[in-house]
């Protein structure tokens, strides 16, 4: 059991501290000896140059110090970073997926959900896998950071002892919009987790739908309030006139539930003028896209 924000915060904070204590002294006492010999060996002083012959202990010392400096920040940087790497055999898996803007959680039971919901005192490896493009895991408050890159798996694990939420940023430029690539960590007492994970507590009253459309990250480039982002806003969507550019062609359609399947499986087909051709095809069921169709029509 550990009852910090994370096992990895001292091992972390302190190779920062180690390395910011060591370059303030070089900066100081650099700084100082430049000044120092800009004054004593100025050219009113030394108005001609003498002959400098070498200082072998200057030159092992100026060479030995630095190399023992950076081998004590490599040890505690590795002090730090093997931990991270070390998971339990007890972690609980939960599988993150990254896409151009937004992340989504699947839990072992199927459970999907647009926040990494845990408990609290239990160690968590979260699987990661990016399906467009680099991104980057990170919780600045867990100190843990991890590159997403497509076909690469790779991974994290935490524990918190602190119930509490905290953010999740994508640390690794994705975009137009990766500065809202932005999430939450929602750490839970076990018995409010355990019921979230059946489905029991901790639910939202947000329409299936929408809970949808958060969940595969698609509130991350379309709006439910008419802002554009960079994707037309579903607000007025359904049922509407719809300029769109299809075989190179502009024409208008009507934003009927025949659109908007297609739309789904086949964004490419027909693209919404004045906005650009980025979005993937997504995998979903008919029950599914029901659900987020009917939820489109009661933003008309």
């Amino acid at each position: 059991m550990f009852n910090g924000t994370s096992p990895f915060v001292d091992g972390v904070d302190n190779a920062f501290l180690f390395i910011v204590v060591i370059s303030l002294i070089l900066l100081v006492g650099l700084t100082f000896l430049m000044v120092y010999f800009i004054f004593r060996y100025r050219k009113e002083r030394n108005p001609e140059a003498s002959q400098i012959e070498g200082n072998v202990t200057l030159e092992v010392l100026w060479t030995v110090i630095p190399g023992i400096l950076v081998l004590l920040m490599f040890w505690y940087g590795w002090k730090a970073y093997t931990p991270m790497r070390e998971v339990p055999e007890n972690a609980m898996v939960v599988k993150a997926v990254a896409r151009m803007w937004a992340f989504s959680f699947e839990y072992d039971n199927g459970r999907k959900s647009d926040k990494l919901v845990v408990p609290v005192n239990k160690p968590v490896k979260v699987v990661l896998e990016a399906q467009d493009v680099l991104h980057a895991f990170y919780i600045p408050a867990f100190r843990v950071k991890q590159d997403m890159v497509p076909g690469n798996p790779q991974f994290v694990w935490f524990s918190s002892g602190k119930t509490g939420s905290y953010d999740v940023f994508c640390a690794e430029y994705c975009g137009m919009l990766h500065s809202a690539m932005i999430t939450k960590v929602e750490v839970v007492e076990e018995a409010d987790f355990n019921g979230w994970y059946n489905g029991e507590t901790l639910a939202s009253d947000e329409p299936a739908g929408l809970k949808l459309l958060k969940e595969n990250g698609c509130i991350s480039c379309h709006s439910t309030d008419g802002s554009a982002l960079v994707g037309p806003s579903f607000k007025g969507l359904a049922g509407s006139q719809r300029k769109v550019t299809a075989g190179g062609k502009e024409t208008e359609v009507t934003a009927d539930d025949a659109y908007l399947i297609r739309a789904i499986r086949e964004p490419s087909a027909e693209v919404a003028k004045d906005f650009p051709p980025i979005m993937q095809p997504y995998s979903l069921t008919d029950e599914q896209i029901a659900a987020i169709t009917d939820f489109l029509k009661t933003l008309r």
